[in-house]
């Protein structure tokens, strides 16, 4: 005869294996955005190569996403969304050029902990996220860490590159802004996710066309920008994963989880693309690694 299963005991099992699912699906993003940087330096060509294949396979995303989802496009929903798409333009295309000049693995954990400071300034100064003295304390607290991070993964031991690392920190700030207005107005023009991709692809799109023209032979559509499609594929992952996320776990833990991307990306610069650093060079990147996400997950516990 066979055993009856407990309903109390079958409905825990369904529960566990759902909060599984749910962080597997929260990590996504991490892994999408993480890979993303990987899979771009291993193909290689200009930095407009790059972006601009993320861009094709963004523009087909949203055109399916419009296709299946048809939001209504209004005049703000168009203007919120080309805003931002301007701000992720200037900000990838500055993000990818500081590669060449300072490496993905100090690129990536500074401009994640800069975006993190200004998305939480942002939302805290203008959006009015931090309304208790708990969320304030705990949030300059993060900010306090996320910066010593910062400051710790921009250590060199070595000065021959001073130039490069100058020059690539002031791109990565420039292109932090970037990123940040990426992320507010759709706060700012109250957008939804699901709407808000097509219309962010098509400027995503025009926009790089035209930043990129400004580059001597930008070679838009050549072989290797074909091939950064890849690249494209990663980032529309983990866009449409945050989305996802963001639905099933709620703004904090999708958009703490995504931060994520920053161990990824790191490790992937050092120990698969190779990147020359000196052993205290590697302390450092890792330590300050850590205080990033640690300033990140507290950012997000503050939402």
């Amino acid at each position: 005869m066979a055993k009856m299963q407990s309903p109390l005991f079958a409905e825990k099992r369904t529960e566990v294996s759902m909060s599984v699912m749910d962080i597997l699906i929260a990590l996504v993003p991490a892994l999408g955005l993480g890979f993303q940087v990987i899979c771009m330096q291993l193909i290689g060509g200009k930095y407009t190569n790059k972006v601009m294949g993320m861009a094709i396979v963004t523009l087909l995303v949203g055109i399916g996403v419009y296709l299946v989802k048809q939001p209504v496009l209004t005049p703000v929903l168009w203007l919120g969304a080309a805003l931002s798409g301007i701000g992720f333009c200037i900000g990838i295309i500055l993000q990818v050029k500081s590669f060449s000049l300072v490496g993905v693995s100090m690129t990536m954990p500074i401009s994640v902990g800069e975006q993190l400071v200004g998305t939480a300034l942002v939302g805290a100064l203008c959006f009015r996220e931090w309304t208790t003295v708990s969320q304030w304390l705990l949030g300059v607290g993060a900010l306090i860490l996320i910066v010593i991070g910062i400051a710790m993964t921009a250590y060199q031991e070595r000065h021959d590159q001073g130039s490069n690392v100058k020059k690539g920190l002031l791109y990565l700030l420039i292109s932090s802004l970037g990123f940040v207005a990426y992320a507010s107005f759709p706060t700012a023009f109250h957008l939804g996710g699901w709407d808000m991709v097509f219309p962010q692809a098509v400027a995503i799109f025009v926009a790089m066309i035209i930043l990129c023209s400004f580059e001597k032979r930008p070679q838009l559509f050549a072989t290797k920008t074909w091939q950064n499609m890849a690249t494209g594929v990663c980032f529309a992952i983990a866009n449409l994963g945050i989305i996802f996320s963001n639905e099933i776990n709620g703004v904090a833990v999708g958009y703490t989880m995504s931060q994520l991307n920053v161990i990824i990306s790191t490790l992937g610069g050092l120990w698969i693309l190779h990147e020359a650093k000196t052993p205290k060079e590697v302390k450092m990147i890792i330590a300050g690694v850590i205080l990033v996400v640690a300033g990140g997950i507290m950012i997000g516990v503050t939402k």
